[in-house]
């Protein structure tokens, strides 16, 4: 079970300020913990902390950044089901998928542990023209400063872990606002990183309501903001940041095609397909929303998808058999719902599932839906996915790119050809060949174009981004 309180993260400190963010069991409704909260003063006084903390990260080597990582592994490892059980729990997530998490918050940090000891740099050889003769040069990669991270609540314990443990990793200092709604995770991640010999001021992790948190995005002492959530709230802190560097992981309308060669495999691209489209009720930027079957397929396909969408159990998150869990909230269900019905009035068909029981949403399949509609259009972000037909391999890319987002897209097909076609036409971050869109690993580079963000992560590609290039030229001679 969840403590019945937790501090706040002030300077790698635990602060009991208050008892003001009560987060609630998304299956039952019930308040299951309360959070303490920051308010300006805080949040001002952690950043503060995290610039005065700069020189010693800088000069905090290599090898205790990797320790400290490989501690946080060690220590998630033995809390691994309290972290499943208190993401369950907040997120309202099937204790399955919460596990499945865990493993990558894992994952994660220990990509971040290999890679803090691999920041290297290289030489330049400036010998293309006379002028450079006798001099050399050489470029290594520097912390940028203080950063800023908001995160999710869909994925509360592994997208924190693509912010928090690069920062770690490349040796600066950040402030973090978990989501309201989901904060649990980070504030046990904090009270193990408060377990190490961090720097003081090298991390603080404050909750914070969204319209008293204007620091975490205007404030210039930050150098990098990185944000993950949706694309309207994304572009406008954008727009609201100054002259620091921005990394936007937003949202998308993830699409797969199934081509016309998957005659024999339907079964397993079905399996895929349903768990693209419905795992953790579809919260997921990356989930399948668009289903594009050729033709020849598309009947077959229609018939073991409904079958399968509607064997789907939903119910209880702490069961072991539920796949589908509640919604992160009964307004994003009205939310759903409501485009749901506006496509059906525009003239689509459910052909499976459409039941909503407060935050609760049935796995949900239709197929007809116009593409002007909200359905198509927007960033649907719960259990609905559209089925629809198509003739031609390139009319189908098409289609996937007349979207706003380009997140990833899935192609399932046994043409080296057309899997090469994609990878150049389809205007996305990713392509997946023979799986869904949803498929990341977390040492791969991940973000998307257009309206779904900017930048990578992985924490490999976020290094790079929290660090800048110092370039060295020295004459050999003088």
């Amino acid at each position: 079970m969840l403590q019945k309180t937790y501090p706040y993260y002030l300077a790698n400190e635990p602060v009991a300020a208050n008892t003001d963010l009560e987060v609630t069991n998304k299956f039952s409704g019930e308040v299951a913990t309360r959070v303490a909260m920051a308010d300006a003063a805080a949040i001002d006084k952690a950043i503060g902390l995290a610039v005065d903390a700069m020189p010693a990260m800088r000069a905090y080597p290599p090898f205790k950044r990797q320790a400290v990582l490989e501690h946080c592994v060690k220590r998630f490892r033995e809390r691994y089901d309290e972290l499943a059980l208190a993401l369950c729990i907040e997120a309202g997530k099937p204790i399955n998928d919460s596990k499945g998490e865990v493993t990558r918050l894992i994952d994660t940090f220990k990509v971040a542990a290999e890679e803090s000891v691999r920041i290297d740099g290289e030489i330049i050889n400036l010998q293309i023209s006379p002028r450079a003769n006798g001099y050399h040069a050489y470029v290594k990669r520097v912390p940028i400063g203080p950063c800023s991270f908001i995160s999710p609540f869909n994925f509360p314990l592994n997208l924190t872990a693509h912010k928090v443990a690069p920062a770690i990793a490349a040796g600066v200092p950040f402030v973090l606002k978990p989501a309201s709604r989901t904060p649990v995770g980070a504030l046990i991640m904090g009270e193990i990183l408060a377990e190490t010999d961090l720097p003081k001021g090298a991390f603080s992790i404050l909750p914070a309501h969204r319209d008293g948190a204007d620091l975490f995005t205007t404030d210039e002492r930050f150098k990098l903001l990185s944000f993950t959530g949706s694309p309207a709230v994304g572009w406008e802190l954008k727009r609201k940041a100054g002259k620091k560097k921005v990394i936007l992981e937003l949202g998308g309308n993830a699409a797969a095609i199934v081509d016309g060669d998957q005659g024999g495999k339907l079964d397993y691209v079905v399996e895929r397909l349903a768990f693209g489209a419905f795992y953790q009720s579809g919260q997921s930027c990356i989930g399948v929303q668009r289903i594009l079957a050729h033709a020849s397929v598309y009947d077959a396909l229609r018939e073991k998808l409904i079958a399968k969408t509607k064997s789907l159990v939903m119910g209880d998150p702490k069961h072991e058999k539920t796949f589908v869990g509640p919604m992160i909230s009964e307004s994003e269900a009205k939310r759903l719902a409501g485009w749901m019905e506006g496509a059906v009035q525009a003239g689509a068909q459910i052909v499976a599932g459409g039941k909503v029981d407060g935050a609760m949403f049935e796995a949900t399949l239709l197929e007809g839906v116009k593409r002007d509609t909200d359905l198509y259009r927007k960033e649907a972000f719960g259990p609905v996915a559209i089925l629809e037909r198509f003739n031609d391999f390139e009319a189908a890319l098409a289609q996937v790119n007349d979207s706003d987002f380009g997140l990833q897209a899935g192609v399932f097909t046994d043409s080296l050809a057309h899997a090469h076609r994609a990878w150049d036409a389809l205007e996305v971050g990713g392509v997946v060949i023979n799986d869904v869109p949803s498929f990341r690993v977390d040492n791969m580079p991940y973000g998307g174009v257009k309206d779904s963000g900017l930048g990578r992560e992985g924490v490999r590609y976020a290094i790079e981004d929290m660090t800048e290039l110092r370039l060295m030229v020295m004459r050999e001679t003088w």
